[in-house]
Formats: C-alpha cells, structure tokens, sequence
C-alpha cells in the first residue's frame, strides 16, 4: 500500500502537495503521541474488559492457545470490587479470575503473546502495541477517503483527524484489546474494496519477467488487492480477530456484485469470483470454527452460547424494560451510545457531562448534526457503487449493534467503532457541504487536529484524577 498523494488532475502545486504530506505526517506523529501518553498514563485495568483481555494473553502466553471459557470466568461480585475501587492495589488478587473473553478468536492474543513474554507480562508494552496497530487504522483512514475523493484533500485529511483524534476511540486504541487489530482488518478490506470497484491500476505489477524480492513483493500486492481470494485472506483473518468484525464476510460479496454487475459479465464470471473468496476466508475462518464446535459442542461454532450461559447474570433488556420501561430504555440507549461515542471513560463510569460546562458533548452533538444534514449531497461525490458500500458497513454495524442489545444491555458507542472510518467519511462530507469557500474548507481540518489538545486535556485532568485508586 502507498499513499497516492498529489497526483490527481495533474494541476495542484507542489506547495499544496507539501501541506498535505506534511498535515498527514503531523495527524499521525500527533496520534502516536497522543496515543503513547494515554497508553502509559491512564491508570491499570480503567478500560473496558481490559483484565479479561490481558488474561486471555497470559493464559496464551504460559498455557498456548486457546482457553475455553468456563462457568467462573465471569464474577459480577469480584468484578464489582474492581471497579468500585477504581482497581485498588488490596484488591488486585480478584484480577487473574476475570476471564470472561476467553470465547474469543485468538489472532490478536497470538500476536499479543510474545510481546507478553518479552515484557514479563508488564501492561504498557501491551498497551503500546494497540497504538501501534492503531495507526495503521489512522493511516487507513486517510487513504481510503483520499482515494474516494482524489481532488479534495482536505476531507481526508479531516476524516483521518477525526479518526486518530476522537478521545474514546484514542482511549480504546490505547488499551490491551482486540479493536485495534479489528478496526485495521476492516480498514485494509475497505481498501481492498474500492480498489477492486474501481479496477485500480495503482499497483501496477512490475514486468512479470523481473526476478527480485522487490518485484515479487509488489507482484503479490497487486494480487491481493485486484482477486476475491485477497478478500478472503482479509476476511478469513478477521474471522479469527472478533465477531464485531464479522459484517465483512456479507460487505465483500456485495463489493464483487457491484464490480460484476457494471462490467456486466457472465453469472459463471461472478460465481467464479464468490467462490474464490468463500472458499478462502471459509477456510481460515473454518479452523477457529471447528475448533469451536469440538470443545463447545455443535451447533455453538462461534462460542456465543458458552459464553451466554457464563455471563448469565449481566443485566438483560427484557429484565430492564420490564422495570423501567421502553421510553427510559431507549432514552438510555441513545443517550449513553451517543456519549460515550465521544468519551465516557473507564468502564462507562467517567462521562463529560460536567467537563468544561458541557461543551465537549454540545459540539460533538453540533458536528454530527451538520454532517447527517449534509450528508445527503456531500456523498453525491463520491462514485455510487463506492457510496453503497461505506452506507452497508455503517448500516451493519448498526445492526449488530441493535442486536446485541436485544438480550444484553450494551450501552457503549465503542461498538460503533468497526464502522468509524466510513462514519467519519459520512460526517465529513457532510459538514464540508456547508464549507462552500476554499479556506473555509479546511477548518473542519484544522479543528479535529485540535482535537489532540483535548485528548491530552482530557487524559490529565479527567482520566487519571478521575479513575486512580
């Protein structure tokens, strides 16, 4: 992959260019600072399911792969005395017995593990990691809006603002889980799709005839960009990442139907292609799957009813509407979701509502406003079969999102994350409809770059005060 900077219409001046590789660089050195600070001060464990993850690493790390997830491994007391102590040094003796993510598919674990070793299980190494897988998505972000608008810079550069800058999604990206390694997987299969729409030429193969490590490496990277079976690659490691991510295995079928469907090919043509990727991604994700239905029993191939009948006291939608009602459910639902969305910190106990008078939710609220009432004609630049795709991931994602809380309440925004990149298109787009002068344009830019300043504001005056022991 390479950054396709500055070469549309052939006209932008080389002082353009400039500015924008140099914004580029200063979004992402500013996310691996950002990024690095709240990874080395926010305090242990003040981020969701962060103990269940790093015990899925160590159980990986001294015991390989993979644990099974058993009755035990989800104690609401043990977890209450946690949290409510804000993780207290007299209470760390409860962390090992939180293993409630053991149903989980391992890649991020395996990859995670060495690194634990190496460490001697110390949690910041760990924490950096996710900020370095992290910037990959940030850095994604960028090349998959500039590619989908090659003359308007500026809105990439805002999407990737936006994307490294959010506070919660710098604050998740800065902990020990697997969203960072989700979130890139979905960002390289965004990636793979409009290039594949788009039949790309960017990564041209070299001359067939060169022999050299270089031009088989650029050979394969064209390959797996341009075929279905570089899809299920993509696909088959997400299947083994996280089930969130899982909406991918329906959004690369629709990409090969779209193609299939403007070339106006045959039905063998398009079977061809369905087929090459199924067979792939079944493949990979097949041997997780299996495993799955061995130690859990058929049907269970996905570990979600062992995992159900673990948790089984968390709170539960029926339980709560029948208490409160469906109006304070749904007033709960969309308040929470919208919140922490931006930043509701530790696990869900540190909103903003009182920070700096409100404000930081207001203009959140503001920009998403203008983006969804924008977003109508800003989307307009973008090709259709480019456009359908970003809408079905945020549509997806919403979905899932609408069915996990059907039987759990799970009231956190992070779920929206897997979706982050083409929401961040839509509101940009969006809001720079209503930009209509040239300079104007990039102040949506320059203002989500300030964005690092209130994560670092947040971080040191919210986070750590607020969440230590």
């Amino acid at each position: 992959m390479r950054l396709d900077i500055g070469k549309e219409n052939g006209g932008r001046s080389m002082a353009h260019t400039q500015l924008e590789r140099a914004a580029f660089i200063a979004i992402l050195v500013g996310y691996l600072v950002v990024g690095a600070l709240y990874a080395l001060s926010t305090p242990a464990w003040q981020a969701p399911d962060e103990p269940a993850h790093y015990n899925y690493i160590r159980q990986v790390a001294e015991a390989g792969c993979c644990p099974r997830i058993e009755p035990g491994d989800w104690d609401s007391a043990a977890l209450a005395q946690l949290t409510s102590s804000r993780f207290a040094p007299q209470r760390l003796r409860l962390l090992p017995s939180v293993q409630y993510e053991d149903h989980q598919p391992p890649l991020y674990y395996l990859l995670a593990s060495p690194l634990f070793q190496l460490s001697e299980g110390a949690l910041a190494p760990l924490r950096l990691f996710s900020v370095l897988l992290g910037a990959g998505v940030v850095a994604l972000s960028f090349v998959i809006s500039r590619q989908l608008l090659l003359s308007q810079p500026h809105v990439a550069l805002a999407v990737m603002a936006l994307v490294a800058f959010l506070p919660q999604h710098v604050a998740m990206l800065a902990s020990v889980n697997n969203d960072a390694l989700a979130e890139l997987l979905v960002g390289l299969c965004l990636l793979w799709m409009l290039r594949y729409l788009n039949a790309d030429t960017s990564l041209n193969p070299p001359d067939e005839s060169g022999g050299s490590r270089k031009h088989a490496a650029k050979r394969y990277a064209h390959r797996l960009f341009h075929s279905p079976w570089g899809a299920g690659l993509l696909v088959g490691a997400a299947f083994l990442t996280k089930l969130t991510i899982y909406f991918l295995a329906l959004l690369v079928p629709l990409a090969i139907w779209l193609r299939w469907r403007g070339e106006k090919r045959g039905l063998p043509e398009l079977a061809r292609a369905l087929a090459s990727f199924a067979l792939v991604a079944g493949a990979i994700g097949g041997l997780w799957w299996l495993r799955n239905a061995h130690t859990y029993g058929f049907p269970d191939i996905l570990a979600l009813g062992a995992h159900d009948v673990v948790v089984a006291d968390q709170p539960r939608t029926a339980d709560y509407i029948a208490e409160r009602g469906m109006g304070a459910y749904l007033d709960g639902l969309a308040g929470t979701i919208f919140r922490s969305s931006f930043g509701q910190f530790g696990w869900m106990a540190l909103p903003l509502d009182g920070v700096l008078g409100g404000w930081l939710y207001r203009l959140y609220g503001l920009l998403l406003l203008l983006g969804a009432a924008g977003a109508w004609h800003g989307l307009k630049r973008i090709a259709k079969p480019a456009r359908i795709i970003l809408i079905s991931a945020v549509g997806l994602v919403l979905l899932q999102t609408v069915y996990y809380n059907l039987e759990f309440v799970q009231w956190q925004g992070r779920y929206l994350f897997p979706a982050l990149i083409p929401l961040a298109c839509i509101v940009v787009c969006g809001v720079d409809r209503w930009l209509r002068w040239g300079w104007a344009r990039w102040l949506l830019t320059v203002g989500l770059m300030c964005l690092a300043a209130v994560d670092v504001y947040l971080l040191f005056r919210v986070i750590v005060p607020g969440l230590s022991p």
